[in-house]
């Protein structure tokens, strides 16, 4: 199975539960990749994903199948070759945008599954990573809110969230997907870019059910739950934003235990990473 994650630093908490809750959950052998780049900005720097870390989780995942891997992928000179000009000041930062680059690794397989730093794995994914896509670019799961108000079709609510998705890169090599979204992100300025520019460009995408890209609140059947910022009504209306990594919020918030044995082991793992 192949799984790519994006960013910078500030995802290594992120992508260490994430990890982890792979390993947990599925047997065959896991090649994960994560792209990231080294960039200076008006608004600062950004530091990429430290080496440290990318050969903790190797070894980590090499001691539970040999096959397994974890691998980093510099992206910096394809980011600065085409930026997404129009957006590189918008509240999600450049690196949000770095999936739109995995075209261009020569590396990237075929097929991967792009995860977002705050998707936790709950089930044995193989049902979706294996489906068929030959007629598609990708696959993934409506937006919760998004498909209400962003969908292009008003009885078909086809607007996907970028958190999940299976890539056919050779579909999107072939069609050119990922560079007309490049293209666009650098042109226009919008909310949710790089998601934005998905939904509008691809032409062949495979919407599948939710529990596969879990926004709102866990059920028995998640497999994917995406820590997203979704909105309460009580005892008023407001927005609520807790990511795995903020255990006692998970806890206290959300009132979730699901995942205290990998929280647990996540503690632990980064107390070994920064001592």
């Amino acid at each position: 199975m192949n799984v790519l994650y994006c960013g910078d630093k500030n995802i290594e908490d992120g992508l260490v539960i994430s990890v982890l809750s792979l390993q947990k959950c599925v047997s065959e052998p896991l090649n994960i990749y994560v792209m990231t780049m080294d960039l200076k900005l008006k608004a600062g720097s950004v530091l990429p994903v430290s080496q440290e870390t990318i050969r903790y989780l190797d070894n980590r995942l090499k001691t539970q199948n040999e096959k397994n891997s974890v691998v980093r992928i510099d992206a910096t000179e394809l980011f600065r070759a085409a930026p997404p000009v129009a957006n590189m000041e918008t509240r999600f930062t450049p690196c949000c945008m770095l999936r739109l680059y995995a075209d261009q690794v020569p590396q990237m397989p075929e097929r991967i599954l792009y995860l977002d730093n705050d998707v936790v794995c709950r089930k044995d994914f193989g049902a979706f990573y294996h489906q068929e896509l030959t007629d598609y670019e990708l696959a993934g799961v409506a937006d919760y809110y998004g498909k209400w108000f962003f969908r292009k079709n008003l009885f078909h609510m086809d607007y996907m969230n970028s958190g999940v998705l299976l890539l056919n890169l050779a579909a999107i090599r072939q069609s050119g997907l990922f560079a007309r979204c490049r293209a666009f992100c650098s042109e226009k300025k919008m909310f949710m870019p790089d998601q934005s520019a998905i939904n509008k460009l691809a032409g062949r995408k495979k919407l599948c059910s939710r529990v596969y890209n879990e926004q709102r609140k866990l059920h028995g059947d998640t497999v994917f739950q995406h820590f997203t910022t979704s909105f309460r009504f009580f005892p008023w209306l407001h927005t609520l934003t807790v990511k795995p990594w903020q255990v006692a919020l998970v806890h206290e918030k959300l009132k979730l235990h699901e995942y205290d044995d990998i929280l647990q082991e996540y503690t632990v793992v980064m107390a070994e990473l920064k001592g």
